[in-house]
């Protein structure tokens, strides 16, 4: 006979259905610890016939401690389970794990031990209990210096997060670097950042539209390189027009805070991901079958 109380206590700590439960306690004669192993094996099956959907919705997160920041992405298959409580809890738990570790490379992340076993057991156990197939995508940590600020900022509860690293300044002019960088989706800090043949091919085509529109060679050159500087304008966060004041750049900005740009990072969910097209009436008809 198997105690209600401990079937009660299995499914507190596993989220486990009560039949699975009670079955996996009549498996392991009402040892507890085992039918917790019992459910998670279960769960790492369930999890399994998961891994080949599409998973590009999800959550990015900023946790900050002292010098320290980590900016992380969590996805999930569908935008509803993304404001679950158990899915944001998760990603908190995961995030805090990290920003308390030394680690480096995601397969150290995924070892590393949390409350629930480790990082990589947590997903799984949370992919089960949820019900969608769940990825931890990408993580960074950021250390910074006593005279340097964080910026941090999400959009859209965290569709969009980014973490800006300020040289002086303030922690307010920081997270307005960082707004400048959710709103304006700049893909370098400076126009020194942009790789060689980033440019180079950016001048051909420009080169190639001038002489399209019937300009001579020299007109041609100096219309590219206005161009250019144009192109910098809109790819660069330090050379965008600030959006709370258009009349200057994000770099005088900053500079008029005694400050200076020194990072940005950029998470948005999904972004270079094959998103996930729902066709009801398809799936209906597969479960009918």
């Amino acid at each position: 006979m198997i105690d209600s109380k401990k079937v009660a206590e299995l499914r507190s700590i596993t989220g486990a259905g009560i039949l699975d439960c009670r079955n996996a306690l009549v498996e392991t004669n009402g040892d507890l610890d085992a039918a917790v192993d019992y459910l998670r094996e279960k769960g790492i099956a369930k999890a399994s016939k998961k891994a080949e959907r599409i998973a590009a919705e999800g959550l990015a997160n900023i946790f900050v401690d002292g010098n320290k920041a980590i900016i992380m992405e969590v996805n999930s298959e569908t935008d509803f389970v993304s404001r679950n409580e158990e899915f944001t809890s998760m990603i908190e738990l995961i995030g805090k794990t990290i920003l308390n570790s030394n680690v480096t490379t995601m397969e150290e992340a995924l070892n590393l031990d949390c409350k629930e076993g480790s990082i990589n057991d947590l997903v799984i156990a949370k992919t089960a209990k949820i019900g969608e197939k769940l990825s931890f995508r990408r993580f960074e940590i950021i250390t910074k210096n006593d005279n340097e600020n964080f910026g941090s900022y999400l959009h859209l509860g965290g569709k969009i997060a980014v973490l800006t690293v300020v040289e002086g300044a303030t922690e307010e002019v920081a997270k307005d670097v960082a707004m400048q960088a959710a709103a304006m989706k700049p893909e370098y800090i400076s126009k020194d950042d942009v790789p060689a043949e980033v440019v180079e091919k950016e001048k051909k085509i420009l080169t190639e539209e001038a002489i399209n529109e019937g300009k001579p060679a020299d007109i041609a050159e100096k219309m590219v390189q206005g161009r250019i500087n144009k192109f910098f304008k809109e790819v660069c966060l330090i050379h965008q027009a600030f959006i709370k004041d258009g009349e200057i750049d994000v770099e005088t900005y900053v500079k008029n805070n005694n400050g200076k740009v020194l990072k940005m990072i950029r998470y948005e969910v999904g972004e270079g991901m094959e998103k996930r097209n729902d066709n009801f009436a398809e799936e209906v008809m597969n479960q009918i079958k």
